[in-house]
């Protein structure tokens, strides 16, 4: 199981798995930088507080997305450094509205199909 996660994460969040940027577990690195970890635990948190409570409006998705979009520019552009924990938690707001931002879409697809087939009649 652990060797799948250190092989396949990376890959699938296009990480660049820096140890300076990670986080270490009693001296093990993750398997994921600590922005993509912030991003996958937003998406594992995300579905059940959907069902909890409710979808958030695409408003919201979108400015939940902003911090990390604001962080991480900012480092490409200047010298300006985040710590872990600033990334880890741009990363879960970026992650849960990411989520979000699915299933709106998903949704929005599916009520539209079913205006279009029931207009089919």
């Amino acid at each position: 199981m652990q060797a799948w996660l250190y092989r396949w994460l990376p890959i699938i969040f296009g990480c660049h798995c820096r140890s300076d940027r990670s986080f270490f577990y009693r001296g093990k690195q993750f398997p994921i930088c600590a922005r993509c970890t912030g991003e996958l635990i937003g998406i594992l948190c995300a579905l059940p507080c959907f069902v909890l409570f409710s979808v958030p409006d695409l408003k919201t998705c979108l400015f939940l997305m902003l911090p990390l979009l604001l962080d991480g520019f900012a480092q490409k552009l200047t010298s300006y450094q985040s710590g872990n924990l600033r990334r880890l938690v741009t990363g879960v707001l970026f992650g849960y509205a990411l989520v979000g931002l699915v299933s709106i879409t998903t949704i929005f697809a599916a009520q539209a199909g079913f205006e279009f087939g029931k207009n089919l009649k």
